[in-house]
């Protein structure tokens, strides 16, 4: 679709195509209504982040925790998007190996317990091919352990926003 088509939406139309760009939260699609009429693509991008950047730290923490953990078998979690599973398979995070899987869940829970929220990573982005995309994920999971709760946070509303703006692409093209 153009961004002509979406200026055109109504506001229940958009809301509902725009809600699941950011995870669970259609709150972001809602408040970036008030942006049109959009002049492109990043324009539109730059609404719903800005809806993000000013919402309350409450709001923010809410955005994150709506995020699921990254490397969960398939099927276990029923609140997985089908944007959130393919976007974990293309970085092959539904075929772990037994390892690789123990890793995950040992990384996610010590990351919960650092920060109180999953940790994120726009796993399309990763530049890593196929199988080493799942290590390189690992590895930023660890090192971010270190962060402080506010880096973290900060880190994670901006790998949230490349998140939703690779799904935006996905939909509009100009």
């Amino acid at each position: 679709m153009k961004t002509s088509d979406v200026n055109a939406m109504t506001s229940d139309v958009f809301v509902q195509t725009f809600g699941g760009l950011y995870e669970h939260s259609p709150w972001v699609a809602e408040g970036a209504l008030a942006a049109r009429p959009f002049a492109g693509v990043e324009a539109m991008l730059a609404a719903f982040s800005d809806v993000v950047r000013n919402a309350g730290e409450e709001a923010q923490l809410a955005l994150v925790r709506a995020h699921p953990e990254l490397g969960h078998r398939a099927g276990i979690d029923p609140d997985l998007t089908a944007e959130s599973a393919s976007e974990q398979a293309s970085a092959g995070l539904d075929r772990l190996t037994p390892a690789e899987y123990e890793r995950f869940k040992t990384l996610n829970a010590a990351y919960g317990t650092a920060f109180s929220m999953p940790f994120v990573i726009c796993v399309r982005k990763v530049a890593a091919p196929g199988q080493l995309a799942k290590t390189v994920i690992m590895d930023e999971m660890e090192r971010r352990l270190g962060g402080t709760p506010e880096a973290e946070l900060k880190e994670a509303l901006s790998q949230i926003d490349a998140i939703a703006g690779l799904r935006l692409k996905d939909l509009v093209t100009s």
